[in-house]
This record gives structure tokens, C-alpha cells and sequence, in this order.
């Protein structure tokens, strides 16, 4: 069973082809993700009109490398997955579009995928998880706490009420003029600094609802790098050292009170899994591996190619409905927000 998967939510413009052989085995059979972070790195962030343009220059050459790397034809495969949101609606039309119109053309069924079921079920393509794990979704856009009981059926436990941690990592990088994408070059300088000469807080740590509250963390490194400026490299590297110490803190802190919310709810996590593009952070992975091991679970974390967007997730995602007979017909809609937990108003399960 083969799918072509296709992402176009923000700023990579990805296909992919996953397959499950006959003796079970998952196979990522291509994976082709083009960036934009060039097109958008003097902006500092994402442009979504750029993105959208960017997509539809990019789309047929990036999806027909996805058949060639596979050595497949689009009438080898048995669907075609799109990203149907949430994201930036322009760029997710590019990418819905294109995977109906290979559906049409092709008379396979078609699946419009939850960006975030994507990432949600990522770890299940890698490791072979089984149901109930808890999930620490973490990206630019999203920060979520999530039981994750089958496909299509997520019970929220908590989220942030501000920022998101990428969008966090983001915003400080900008405030301390660090190229862009911002968490990669904040991990970057924070290898180089002090993670203990700034006393930054940890917002809501130690309260029993699991949501997250990263805007005034922000602040307060804003406000430390005004009342030292100029900055030096190292008042830089220090800041960032700090800053990243406080963020795995609440990352850290905030799990925990996931895995309390999760068990009250009656559900025995399996795994603890950390998924999105901010899976990718060392830091923050080397802290919940700690939590894990402190609460008697394995942790998962993608690896490093499939923490950020990209094509192989939304195959995966598409298999995984497919599996279930959850397919789509040609009115799905690109959709800005589409919160995960709405999916369980028809819950799946698979072993």
C-alpha cells in the first residue's frame, strides 16, 4: 500500500511517498522537502503571499520528484494525502489542489490530512507505537499537551494561552538579531553561554492544568538585553544559554502535569512522544528523555529530517486513514485553523 503525500502549510513545499510492505514494515520510499527560509530570512519570519507564490512555482517539479526518487508513476500509488490546514490558507489551497487534481487524474481516493494528525502520528512511521501515548506537540504556530487514543481521536489537555515555543525562539532570535529560522540559531548560541548568569521565570510551573504561558518569558529576556545593551557575543550567547534553560524547565514542567492530566483522564500512556519542528532542540529532547525516565516510560522524538514540515508525515497520516477507510471526496476545504481534538467527532482506532 503506497501514498503520495503533500505539504504545503507554511514554508516547505514537501512530497512524499510511505509505503507499508506485506510483512508490516513502514518505508519512507522518497521524501522531497524544499525550503523557503532564504525567500523569507529578510523578513525575519514568514511571508504568507511569498510562501503562497513560492508554492506554485514549486509544486509539479517537487511532487514529480517524489515519483521518480520512488521509481513509481502516479498510477502505482493507492491515494494521494494532502495537508488540508491548519496553516497558511494560500499555500495549503497549492497543495490541496494539487493532490486532488493527481487524485482525479488517477481515479484513487483522496484523504485531506490534519497538519497536526501528521505530526501526531509520525512517531507510530518511526517506532511502530502503540496506542495511548501522550504527545507534546511543539512547533511555531502550536504548543499542545495531547493524549493521542487512535487515529482521528485526540483528547486535549492543554495548550499555551500566548506564544508558541517556536514562536518564542523566533521572536527572541529577532530581538537579539540572529538570522532566521530563530531556533536553530538560539540553540546554536546557546551552546556557546552561561544557561545561569540571567534568572529568567518559568511561567506556570507547578500548576495543575498543563497549558503553557511563554509571553512573559519573552519579555523578560527582552527587558534584561535592553537594561545591558549594547550586547556583546557573549551578553548573546548567555542570553539565549538562559533562556533555553528556562524554556526546558516549563517544557519539562508543564509534560509532567500532562502525564498527571492524562492518567486522571483514565488513560495510560504507552510512550511519551515530543513532536514538531521545536522536537528538533537537544535540549529540550534531553529533558523530557529525563522525565520519561523518571515516570517509567520510553520517549520518542522523531528524527531530525521529520520534525519539521514535510511530506513523508502527511503520507503517513493519509496511510494510516486510508487503512481505516477514512477517505475524502473533492470538497475538502483549505482550512487556517483546524483544531486536532475536532477529528474525534469520528474516532478511529488502530492497533
Amino acid at each position: 500500500m503506497r501514498v503520495l503525500g503533500i505539504e504545503t502549510t507554511c514554508d516547505e513545499t514537501a512530497a512524499a511517498i510511505v509505503s507499508i510492505e506485506r510483512s508490516g514494515e513502514s518505508r519512507i520510499l522518497s521524501n522531497e522537502v524544499l525550503s523557503q527560509i532564504a525567500a523569507h530570512a529578510a523578513y525575519g519570519g514568514v511571508v504568507p503571499e511569498i510562501a503562497a507564490r513560492a508554492h506554485v512555482e514549486a509544486i509539479d517539479r517537487i511532487i514529480a520528484r517524489a515519483f521518480a526518487h520512488a521509481d513509481l508513476k502516479p498510477g502505482d500509488i493507492d491515494a494521494v494525502a494532502a495537508a488540508a490546514g491548519p496553516g497558511l490558507v494560500g499555500g495549503v489551497m497549492v497543495g490541496l489542489t494539487a493532490g486532488k487534481a493527481i487524485a482525479l487524474a488517477t481515479g484513487k481516493p483522496f484523504i485531506a490530512v490534519n497538519h497536526l494528525e501528521a505530526h501526531a502520528l509520525t512517531a507510530r512511521l518511526t517506532d511502530d507505537l502503540a496506542f495511548p501515548y501522550l504527545l507534546l506537540l511543539v512547533s511555531g504556530g502550536h504548543t499542545q499537551l495531547l493524549a493521542v487514543r487512535g487515529v482521528g481521536d485526540y483528547l486535549r489537555l492543554g495548550g499555551t494561552i500566548d506564544d508558541a515555543v517556536g514562536e518564542a525562539f523566533d521572536k527572541i532570535a529577532k530581538m537579539l538579531a540572529l538570522p532566521y529560522p530563530g531556533g536553530p540559531s538560539v540553540e546554536r548560541e546557546a551552546a556557546k553561554g552561561d544557561p545561569e548568569r540571567f534568572d529568567f521565570p518559568r511561567p506556570l510551573q507547578g500548576r495543575p492544568t498543563p497549558d503553557f504561558s511563554l509571553s512573559g518569558l519573552k519579555t523578560a529576556v527582552r527587558l534584561v538585553a535592553e537594561r545591558i545593551a549594547p550586547l556583546s557575543d557573549n551578553d548573546v550567547a548567555d542570553l539565549c544559554a538562559s533562556f533555553q534553560a528556562a524554556i526546558v524547565d516549563v517544557m519539562v514542567d508543564r509534560t509532567r502535569a500532562g502525564l498527571r492530566a492524562c492518567r486522571e483522564a483514565g488513560i495510560t500512556p504507552t510512550t511519551l512522544v515530543v513532536a514538531g519542528g521545536v522536537a528538533a532542540n537537544q535540549a529540550i529532547r534531553s529533558g523530557l528523555t529525563r522525565l520519561a525516565t523518571e515516570a517509567g516510560l520510553p520517549m520518542v522524538a522523531p528524527p531530525l529530517a521529520l520534525c519539521g514540515d514535510n511530506g513523508a508525515m502527511i503520507a503517513w497520516a493519509g496511510l494510516e486513514r486510508l487503512r481505516l477507510g477514512l477517505v475524502d471526496d473533492m470538497s475538502a476545504v483549505a482550512r487556517p485553523r483546524w483544531p486536532l481534538d475536532e477529528l474525534a467527532a469520528k474516532p478511529a482506532t488502530a492497533a
